[in-house]
């Protein structure tokens, strides 16, 4: 019988193709995590690692003949990063751009779609002021095209910078030395510093004197110092006006309370932060460096793992000038303050119901994105300096949101012979604000009851000689503010400025104080002499506004650059003929080269004066000027300690005889052991003076201003 074969028939599948994603371009990895996990699996999100294109660092690469054109080139090394996003973009559904929110944001943007060759109705431009889950998939709901007015603000100031760069560096090259630069806003930075130096210099000091005295009523004592003479301000000039006005005085007769003043004073919080305040508060509260609190900001902006609750920005976007804040915010903030202080704090009541937020807001405060998580909370997940910035912008914030300090003033005048004496006495009626954000330590100064018609003793009088003091040297804060009063430079450009400044070594930081060097005024003679208009600040800060011009729509950059160019074109053909060679000359160091046995110089290098070989470069040996404190080493007893740099320019203290001794220290030994354990005793610098302590044990000694 025959029989039946099964035949097995071989099914196909069609394989499905994937579908296409979303690509979203940011520019820094941390940040494109941080919106990944908010957007989903239809998402992907890359970095562009910064700018992809710029200006060629070899030459000017700005057409002058076409409209100050520029000439873009990809930035080398970005490569395959420009591979890789076009092959992402190639096979993405969508591709939305969404650098941050501001100019340069903006030309990122810009670049990215240039590269990409992308057509306008394919451009989804997105920006968010925080990022968060709402924030961002709310900005994800109205994408735009490219702002170009801000692309060409962004360009015009890019291309300005350039120009004057790149016409005055070189004649610094020629005339003076090698590596030297010349910019719009260092050169009016090193100008603000310099001219400070020279006010110290010229100063004069005038004497003046107090006369501080000690009344009592009854037995309670109080302060009060001399003011005038009938109810006039009077100074007191010598000592011959002091004991003037002594003589006139009855030290055993009574002194009258002539007149009271009772006042109730407020003080109010001060705005959240802005880019400018906030580098000027952590410089100032903190010891950050400009730099350091932009690096910390920026972390906190583009996000950090809370554990539960993933990776989220903790701040808003941490370069503005605006003091603004979201309703949203007000209302978050003024029901965290009801909730943890009361009713009489919350400067505003707060809202019910959710309210409305603007996706594309982007010119807000530098605020926490929200004001429950508090700093106490946010303290495990983040570093000391996070935690620290965190710290300080969220409690700025919260204390913008409280009432007013509420303060008690009474001032007393006391009188006899004519002579008049003041106290003041304060008593905080209402802490308000300072509760939690205090800027200075302000301290009850409580007078006793006294009234017009009292009489009171006096107890004591100290004549004192004071004279006047020169100008401080600008701190980074001070400079920064500086430069914002005057309307120069702008949030992004504070921080490199100073960079700058200090790697070209035109300043040295002295005890957080810019001193200028001979560098420094040797470059900042050059730029007066020959560019006027480029260290006038109200050239400068003109300019400024005529970029912004710009990126209100209302101002053509190639007007801008055109106005500025024509009469600085002549002056750069001028300076070229005009400016003489300065020779640098190096000075004998007074010492032999322990190599060769030529005689030493001294030479000017990145980070100051140093000893080199005068048979360079057949003899290319070097070495640190260091300073001998003469106090002998505590490690090998033979050596003393010197005063050293590091690669980075911080002094640190070591023994002259290293390597032989391997004694270092970043505080200064003084030469005394400690009385509980005999360890050597440093001096460090502390808030408000030094402080002498023992580095291995808990011995410290008062603080010395």
């Amino acid at each position: 019988m025959p029989t039946k074969t099964a035949t097995k028939t071989k099914k196909t599948t069609k394989k499905r193709a994937k579908p296409k994603k979303n690509l979203v371009i940011v520019e820094s990895p941390s940040k494109a995590k941080t919106i990944e996990k908010y957007l989903g699996r239809s998402y992907k999100v890359v970095a562009s690692i910064g700018h992809i294109r710029d200006l060629p660092k070899s030459r000017m690469a700005v057409d002058f003949e076409n409209d100050y054109e520029p000439e873009y080139i990809s930035i080398r090394g970005k490569g395959d990063i420009i591979k890789s996003l076009r092959k992402d973009a190639k096979n993405a559904k969508a591709v939305y751009l969404a650098s941050d929110p501001d100019r340069e944001g903006e030309a990122i943007a810009w670049h990215v779609s240039n590269i990409l060759k992308l057509e306008p109705d394919e451009i989804h431009r997105v920006t968010f002021n925080e990022i968060t889950k709402d924030a961002v998939k709310d900005a994800f709901k109205e994408p735009r095209g490219i702002d170009m007015d801000l692309v060409d603000a962004q360009q015009a100031r890019r291309v300005l910078d350039r120009i004057v760069g790149y016409s005055i560096s070189p004649i610094l090259w020629k005339k003076v030395k090698k590596g030297l630069s010349a910019g719009r806003v260092q050169s009016i930075a090193l100008k603000l510093i310099i001219d400070r130096e020279n006010e110290i210099k010229a100063f004069e000091p005038e004497e003046y004197w107090t006369i501080d005295s000690k009344f009592k009523k009854g037995r309670a004592k109080f302060d009060a110092s001399f003011y005038g003479v009938n109810g006039k301000k009077q100074d007191l000039g010598n000592n011959e006006a002091v004991q003037k006005i002594l003589g006139q005085l009855d030290r055993k007769g009574d002194f009258e309370i002539t007149k009271v003043v009772k006042k109730e004073r407020k003080r109010n919080p001060q705005p959240p932060f802005t880019t400018s305040t906030m580098q000027q508060d952590a410089n100032r509260k903190l010891s950050f460096r400009t730099r350091k609190t932009m690096m910390a900001a920026q972390q906190l902006y583009e996000g950090i793992n809370i554990g539960k609750g993933g990776s989220v920005g903790l701040i808003t976007y941490m370069r503005t000038d605006s003091t603004r804040i979201s309703t949203g915010a007000k209302h978050d903030a003024s029901t965290f303050i009801h909730e943890k202080y009361g009713e009489e704090y919350a400067a505003t009541k707060p809202v019910k119901g959710k309210l409305a937020e603007g996706a594309q807001d982007a010119h807000e405060a530098i605020r926490p994105t929200s004001v429950f998580r508090t700093p106490a909370d946010m303290k495990e997940f983040l570093t000391n300096d996070q935690y620290k910035l965190y710290n300080l912008i969220w409690s700025r914030f919260v204390a913008s949101q409280i009432t007013d300090q509420i303060t008690d003033t009474m001032t007393v005048t006391i009188s006899q012979s004519n002579v008049d004496f003041r106290a003041n006495g304060s008593k905080v009626k209402f802490p308000g604000f300072t509760v939690i954000y205090n800027n200075g330590n302000e301290k009850d100064n409580i007078l006793p009851d006294l009234t017009e018609g009292d009489m009171v003793d006096l107890v004591q009088t100290d004549p004192s000689q004071h004279f006047t003091q020169p100008p401080a040297r600008y701190s980074e804060a001070n400079l920064i503010k500086a430069l914002e009063e005057n309307g120069v430079g702008r949030p992004s450009t504070y921080a490199p400025t100073l960079d700058t400044i200090q790697r070209r070594y035109y300043v040295k930081l002295e005890s957080k104080r810019f001193e200028p060097t001979e560098l420094g005024e040797i470059v900042n003679k050059i730029i007066i002499e020959q560019f006027p208009d480029i260290v006038d600040v109200k050239f400068t800060a003109k300019v400024e506004g005529e970029l912004d011009e710009v990126e209100l729509g209302k101002e053509k950059w190639v007007k801008v650059i055109d106005q500025f160019y024509q009469p600085f074109s002549k002056e750069v053909s001028e300076a070229e003929e005009a400016v003489e060679k300065i020779e640098i000359k190096d000075e004998l160091a007074g010492l032999d080269c322990d190599v060769c046995g030529a005689p030493m110089v001294v030479k000017m290098g990145k980070y100051g004066k140093f000893f080199a070989c005068s048979r360079f470069p057949n003899c290319r040996n070097t070495k640190a000027i260091v300073k001998d404190t003469g106090i002998i080493c505590p490690t090998c007893h033979e050596g003393t300690i010197v005063e050293r740099k590091s690669k980075k320019n911080r002094t640190f203290f070591g023994c002259s005889r290293y390597p032989d001794c391997d004694f270092v220290s970043w505080d200064r030994p003084i030469g005394r052991d400690c009385p509980k354990d005999g360890y050597y005793l440093v001096e460090k610098k502390v808030k408000g003076g030094k402080q002498v302590l023992c580095p291995n044990g808990d011995y410290e000694e008062a603080v010395q201003k």
